[in-house]
């Protein structure tokens, strides 16, 4: 060590949207990162821009929807462009003074670490750096996250920060620590052994309602309108030990029951990782609910794989659908075939799982997208007796659907990330439509019937 301890803050910023719900989201690299920090003998503070539990805000339940809930919400002016959409735009999380309050009760903090998300939500981040810079005006403050490193030279343009981290935590963190601080550390993990990282500090939170748990990272696909493959290129595996044990710990010591997988291919070569991990579960006998908002992979979806998740206590599955189209997929994503759906529902049903809980995620909003393929796809997960969620799609830099996206958008979506806000379908010629999305909810729900309808989407015939 070069130095005393070194006092670093991390932060979650707000969110600038016309929508947001917690809908089991958690920074959770920023919370491992706390834990890697603090595993190498730093002090580390941590607020919460989108604090459902913080103490001036309202008492929601924490079990409430498994830890789900919404956000404080503060209406605020539109960015500029965007003035066609015809929707309220809104601050998501706590208050401006709230944090003010908050970072002025802490010490000075050596370096401030920020993350990001959406490349969208960058006017979030901005406000939150500002705020920082109010209180803390000589601190320097380096931002990460994925709006970070996909728009690495809007952010550094445009976010405030003094340092863009363009490079993924793990392998940069260390040596980012000394050079703003002087403070050494040898690691003691190893970046591309899963099993070596502390547990992500959840307990720097508020209140722990959920858990993010991670069993892998990376995914072996590289679907065109997917960024994991250049976020996380490879693909790493945790044990099935290390995951069991992290699930004893967060149960026993917090009592805690909702466990939310954040892995991108959880079922991707089950019988030498799902398998196992899930005969463990099952052989513990923890009385906990797992939930995979981030959709699992249909085609390792099996009748003993379905089995081992209904057994191990598998709650609200999501299922990477995309489309129903099956014949015409192949420019999208090579995840799944028509019998590989048909046989998932089947043996899902067949290992006791309530159909009407599945959802099956569907791309809305794509490049060229006829309205007539979602009802396809609507229509066809509803035959299942699955629930069609609607995913409106989101352009992002650096995956193959990113130039048809610029090409079909009826904004400069090079320009500025505002304009690759999913909330209001950046890839359909015509302005921002409420007919479109209630006629969207409704087709969902099967509560209407459309016919004939074969131009691009929203432009009905």
């Amino acid at each position: 060590m070069t130095r005393n301890v070194p006092h670093i803050l991390l932060i979650n910023p707000w969110i600038h949207d016309f929508a947001a719900y917690d809908f089991w989201a958690k920074p959770m690299g920023l919370l491992t990162i706390a834990g890697i920090l603090r595993a190498h003998g730093m002090a580390v503070s941590y607020i919460d821009c989108l604090d459902r539990f913080h103490p001036r805000a309202a008492k929601p339940d924490p079990g409430a929807r498994y830890g789900r809930g919404p956000y404080l919400k503060t209406r605020i002016p539109k960015p500029a462009g965007l003035d066609d959409v015809l929707r309220n735009f809104s601050r998501y999380g706590i208050k401006p003074q709230w944090l003010k309050e908050d970072l002025l009760k802490l010490a000075p903090p050596d370096l401030v670490l920020i993350t990001s998300l959406m490349t969208y939500w960058y006017p979030g981040v901005q406000e939150t750096i500002e705020n920082i810079r109010s209180v803390f005006p000589q601190t320097p403050i380096v931002l990460g996250g994925i709006y970070a490193r996909l728009c690495s030279d809007h952010a550094a343009s445009n976010s405030g920060a003094d340092q863009i981290a363009i490079e993924p935590a793990e392998k940069c963190l260390l040596p980012l620590i000394s050079g703003f601080t002087g403070y050494s550390a040898t690691p003691g993990f190893d970046p591309l052994d899963l099993d070596s990282y502390p547990y992500p500090a959840l307990d720097l939170q508020t209140k722990i309602n959920y858990v993010p748990l991670l069993t892998t990272k990376g995914c072996p696909f590289n679907c065109a309108y997917c960024a994991s493959r250049f976020l996380e290129p490879n693909r790493l595996l945790r044990s099935s030990e290390s995951v069991i044990e992290e699930i004893r710990y967060w149960h026993g010591k917090y009592g805690l029951s909702d466990f939310v997988l954040y892995d991108d291919a959880f079922l991707v070569d089950a019988a030498h990782h799902a398998m196992p991990l899930l005969e463990g579960i099952c052989q513990a006998d923890l009385k906990v609910r797992f939930h995979t908002p981030n959709a699992l992979h249909i085609r390792g979806i099996t009748a003993t794989t379905a089995r081992l998740m209904y057994k191990a206590g598998f709650t609200t599955l999501r299922l990477g659908l995309e489309t129903a189209e099956f014949e015409h997929r192949q420019q999208l994503d090579q995840k799944v075939s028509e019998h590989e759906f048909k046989r998932a529902v089947t043996c899902l049903s067949d290992a006791g799982f309530d159909k009407s809980r599945v959802g099956a995620y569907l791309l809305v909003g794509l490049p060229d997208q006829q309205l007539s393929a979602i009802e396809y796809s609507i229509r066809n997960v509803l035959a299942s007796g699955l629930t069609p969620v609607p995913a409106y799609y989101t352009p992002i830099p650096h995956t193959a659907l990113w130039p048809k996206a610029v090409a079909a958008s009826r904004y400069d979506l090079t320009s500025d990330p505002i304009f690759t806000n999913n909330a209001i379908l950046p890839c359909r010629k015509a302005p921002f439509s409420w007919d479109l999305i209630s006629r969207l909810k409704e087709l969902s729900t099967g509560q209407v019937h459309a016919a004939g309808v074969t131009n691009s989407l929203g432009e009905q015939s």
